[in-house]
């Protein structure tokens, strides 16, 4: 197997009592992709394949979700991608998260900004509920009940039919990719109470956060991630704001053409080269 082909298919390391799995592709500035909830790293699977040619395309499973073992934690999640960075030698990179993957990289650039060349937050939560359990477009509550009464799959079933995970486009390639990250869903964190109930301490405010940003919703996410979008766009100093047409939570494989354009030119713009391992 070729070093490029070695660095495409999947890896894993362990950090702390986790064993996360990652994917590495592609030449250039780094940038490194953090999924959201219920999700893995091949949500991403479009983006990689038409940015790898101009940057370092990194995505993992964050713990907990896809192949990755460990429990869900959005508390160590920033730990844990400063542990990936460190393992591929990258000293500075671009982040994306998406949805709760976005309280992920506001984390890590709260507690080491230097390390990061620029951020992408695509459809975030209202990032003033300090605890994951207060997202109120994501009935927890009850998808917990639903797991102990009929299982997992019923969840599953369920939670696919969330307006979250309503996909626009008729392209069926990123249906199968989104059904295919929804069965590998283990739903640990349902099956283990107060596990969203982690509140970090200590963190400067968001407004703190001084690194070219781009801020990303579709048209028809749901009204509240399209307000907490301006939010958190209008807290951030170096933040712009893109709107991904005929695209819903999921812009990214709702439109996946324009969401890389986007995505493209920021990162020409913005994040810095530095060394590849």
């Amino acid at each position: 197997m070729t070093l490029s082909a070695k660095r495409d298919a999947d890896q894993y390391f362990t950090t702390g009592n986790a064993r996360l799995r990652y994917r590495d592709t592609g030449r250039g500035p780094p940038m490194l992709m953090v999924h959201g909830w219920t999700l893995d790293l091949e949500m991403w699977e479009p983006q990689a394949a038409a940015l790898c040619d101009a940057f370092r395309v990194v995505r993992f499973d964050r713990r907990g979700f896809g192949l990755s073992s460990g429990c869900p934690s959005v508390a160590l999640d920033p730990a844990d991608i400063g542990s990936l960075c460190e393992h591929l030698a990258m000293d500075r990179v671009a982040l994306l998260g998406m949805s709760q993957g976005v309280r992920a990289v506001l984390g890590f650039a709260l507690t080491a900004p230097a390390r990061i060349s620029c951020l992408i937050v695509d459809g975030p939560p209202d990032y003033s509920r300090k605890a994951v359990s207060a997202d109120d477009d994501v009935p927890l509550n009850r998808y917990r009940a639903l797991v102990r009464s009929h299982g997992i799959a019923a969840f599953r079933r369920e939670w696919s039919a969330h307006p979250l995970l309503s996909l626009t486009t008729s392209d069926p390639r990123m249906r199968e990719i989104l059904d295919g990250m929804i069965g590998r869903y283990p739903g640990n964190d349902l099956a283990q109470l107060g596990v969203y109930d982690e509140v970090p301490t200590g963190r400067a405010p968001i407004g703190s956060v001084d690194l070219p940003t781009l801020v990303i919703t579709g048209d028809r996410d749901l009204p509240s991630r399209t307000r907490a979008a301006d939010d958190l766009a209008r807290q951030l100093p170096g933040a712009v704001r893109s709107i991904i047409p005929a695209a819903g939570h999921l812009p990214n494989l709702d439109n996946p053409e324009v969401y890389n354009a986007v995505v493209r030119t920021f990162l020409e713009r913005n994040a810095a080269a530095t060394r590849r391992a």
